[in-house]
């Protein structure tokens, strides 16, 4: 996948204790299930499997509307090796306004103390117009915002315990 993006952050709490946290993915998708100005207004649901994106091969999705038209995207998880990291990919054909199919996941490295976050994303532009047009013009701040969005989020949620954030990088 040609273009890619991530956000770092570093988190006072024990890679576990974000590993158990991320590996439930309402935590990582709160950025999409709220309303937003980048969701324009609107927010999408989740569905997941009876494994809940917690084991290799488990399967989940959203679906949900923006401006009145359908948005919606299956995925599975790849790769899950806890307390380090989770991958998880678009099977099948996304319907989306501004990204086409991706990678995305995290990695948390520990530290002495703490431990270092990374959320990062690989994609592809729609294939089809006009989703394309609008994945040229939108597709990076888009994929900037969801990584920003996954890390600092994590981030916020362990502030209680000192979390600071590091440098974010593309």
């Amino acid at each position: 996948m040609p273009r890619s993006t991530e956000t770092a952050v570093r988190i006072e709490a024990a890679a576990e204790t974000v590993f158990a946290y991320l590996d439930d993915h309402r935590h990582l998708g709160t950025h999409m299930s709220a309303s937003s100005w980048m969701m324009l207004g609107s927010k999408m649901d989740y569905d997941f499997d009876a494994h809940e994106a917690r084991l290799v091969g488990s399967k989940f999705g959203f679906h949900g509307k923006i401006l009145g038209i359908a948005l919606s995207a299956e995925q599975v998880v790849t790769i899950r090796v806890p307390p380090r990291l989770k991958v998880w990919e678009i099977i099948g054909v996304p319907n989306l306004w501004v990204i086409g199919r991706y990678r995305m996941g995290f990695e948390i490295v520990p530290e002495s103390s703490s431990c270092r976050l990374r959320v990062f994303i690989d994609y592809d532009l729609p294939q089809t117009a006009p989703a394309r047009w609008l994945g040229l013009i939108f597709a990076d701040v888009y994929a900037r915002w969801c990584t920003d969005r996954m890390a600092k989020d994590a981030a916020a949620y362990f502030e209680k315990t000192g979390a600071q954030t590091v440098a974010s990088t593309s």
